[in-house]
């Protein structure tokens, strides 16, 4: 079976991060609909975040969007609902090329979950290789824990002052390959606006123990003035917008001047 991989040039999610020369740039996917993933594909975004805690996607859209964003060029990350863990298995089958735990808050859950993305028997993960990630069963079954051991990005989310304090002990977790730094929760869990010196020097601390322990790291930001700036201080992949903020602002824009507000 042919697949985007086959494509001449193809590399994993996992090398692009760790090798790319230049920041890796994506956005948020809120909207359950093909039509604006396509969109997202064209504008030119190395890849895409499916927003499983902050939306209404399901599963099955989930699903539907990964196997067009990867058809159409772009690689595909999923934050899951939560920290539990329940969707890890399910959503790595669906050929997913990373998976993004939020809210992580220790080191404890940090290796859970991380576990949880790894097979057995260094981790929990299941064979799963008649799924989509194992080509309906057409792929053998040592390339499909293959490329789910080498390829996949076992990302976590941190995004509150606590879990910063264990940030070297966290890098150090065997098999975890990006971290992702939650500036608006952060941000509520210290009490700090963003612009203050203290607020900041969380951030410097995060952006030095990535480089240390030579991780991907990640953030989300509202245009792409705040993407440039935030690859110049370090993060090595920014999140610009999402979708639901692109089509809100375009709308408004739309009828800017054409409706009288006296």
């Amino acid at each position: 079976m042919s697949t985007v991989r086959d494509r001449p040039g193809w590399i994993s999610f996992r090398e692009k991060l760790r090798g790319s020369a230049k920041v890796v740039l994506g956005t948020w996917v809120k909207i359950p609909a093909l039509e604006t993933v396509e969109m997202l594909a064209e504008a030119g975004f190395d890849f895409v975040i499916l927003d499983g805690e902050h939306s209404p996607m399901t599963l099955e859209s989930m699903y539907r969007a990964t196997a067009l964003s990867q058809a159409l060029g772009m690689h595909v990350f999923v934050r899951t609902p939560d920290r539990s863990g329940n969707y890890i298995q399910r959503l790595l089958d669906s050929g997913v090329d990373g998976i993004l735990v939020p809210q992580v808050s220790s080191v404890a859950e940090a290796q859970r979950v991380v576990s949880d993305m790894t097979f057995a028997p260094e981790g929990r993960r299941g064979l799963g290789s008649t799924s989509r990630a194992g080509s309906w069963g057409t792929l053998p079954s040592t390339e499909y824990v293959r490329r789910g051991s080498e390829d996949i990005v076992r990302g976590i989310q941190l995004e509150d002052a606590g879990v910063l304090d264990q940030l070297d002990e966290i890098m150090e977790i065997d098999g975890l390959d990006a971290v992702f730094l939650g500036t608006g929760d952060l941000g509520l869990s210290t009490g700090l606006a963003a612009a203050s010196p203290e607020f900041q020097a969380y951030i410097d601390r995060f952006l030095a123990a990535a480089k240390e322990h030579n991780l991907p790291c990640g953030t989300a930001v509202g245009s792409g003035t705040a993407a440039r700036d935030a690859a110049e201080r370090g993060f090595t992949f920014v999140m610009v917008s999402n979708d639901a903020k692109m089509f809100a602002d375009g709308a408004k824009a739309a009828l800017a001047g054409a409706v009288d507000t006296s």
